[in-house]
């Protein structure tokens, strides 16, 4: 059976193909880089340090949101498969792209919620085990990392979890491809959501950065020896996730749907470069770890100097 779907309001065929384009790139090069990441980690020795253990767990959260944004290309170019076959002939899928069902939309809308959380929670992780490492000299334990690790995805994991008991809820996005939180309606349950959502898992982790790397920075400036750019995690955060989570806010104040559907998956959109951005920052940024990436890859061995965990 073969099926014509009606273009979502609000987007020309032009920019639905464009979006799912856009989607898919941002997938495609994310996933790559940070599965490079994670394979690096695994097959070279030198690089498995609990401090890079909390660089592997930002790369496995990039790698959920990576996944997360090629289901949503996929569901993007739906319209665009010549004589597609409808799956199993959902009815539902008559008048929508997503083709997984309202259950496959709220699994969806987990799924991308706990992997954004979780990298923004390690991000915050890898700020504080900075500031020790450069400014209290204190090593990371195996022990210490792998608490953090689990803390930062079982938190991640509640928040995420919260909108399917009902507190916040799982909606499709405006090009109806994808599932998120919903802030159309705007009342007391998503406002409440929001707040603490918003003040838990984006203010405090950025407060964490901020602080981290300015006392990082001035430790830096004191020596003379600048080991990376103190500025850029939180810059990444901040450029990244702010502007979805400041449309989220606004919606909480504000009604946002006079806003045009294209120009809300705008922020969305933005949000998928973390993974390739994270890449850079985190991995092919250190020093210490793009060694071992580029021994991974070459075959050559890194010296002994460039492989000391205290090169960040």
């Amino acid at each position: 059976m073969v099926t014509a779907h009606p273009l979502p309001e609000g987007f020309t065929e032009i920019e639905v193909f464009a979006i799912g384009t856009a989607l898919l790139v941002e997938a495609l090069l994310g996933f790559c880089l940070n599965g490079l990441t994670i394979i690096s980690f695994r097959k070279i020795k030198e690089l498995r340090t609990p401090s890079n253990l909390l660089v592997l767990s930002i790369a496995l959260a990039d790698c959920g949101i990576c996944i997360n944004a090629f289901i949503a290309a996929f569901s993007s170019f739906l319209r665009h498969v010549f004589t597609f076959i409808i799956f199993f002939t959902y009815s539902s899928f008559v008048d929508r792209y997503w083709p997984y069902g309202s259950d496959g939309c709220q699994i969806h809308g987990f799924h991308g919620f706990l992997t954004a959380l979780a990298s923004i929670s390690s991000s915050a992780a890898v700020a504080w085990d900075r500031y020790h490492h450069y400014c209290t000299r204190s090593r990371l334990q195996w022990s210490t990392a792998a608490s953090m690790m689990v803390f930062a995805w079982l938190f991640a994991a509640f928040w995420a979890v919260m909108p399917l008991l009902g507190w916040g809820e799982y909606d499709y996005e405006p090009l109806r491809t994808c599932c998120t939180l919903d802030y159309s309606k705007g009342d007391r349950n998503y406002v409440t959501f929001l707040f603490a959502l918003s003040t838990f898992n984006f203010m405090i982790p950025g407060f964490i950065m901020l602080t981290a790397y300015q006392s990082v920075h001035q430790k830096f400036r004191k020596t003379g020896h600048f080991k990376f750019n103190t500025g850029l995690p939180l810059k990444t955060l901040v450029i990244c996730w702010g502007p979805y989570c400041l449309l989220c806010s606004y919606a909480a104040v504000e009604n946002v749907m006079f806003i045009p559907p294209k120009y809300r998956m705008i922020p969305a959109l933005i949000a998928k470069t973390a993974p390739t951005v994270d890449a850079f920052v985190y991995a092919l940024g250190n020093e210490n770890y793009r060694g071992g990436i580029w021994q991974f890859l070459t075959g050559q061995k890194i010296e002994k100097a460039e492989v000391d965990n205290k090169t960040k």
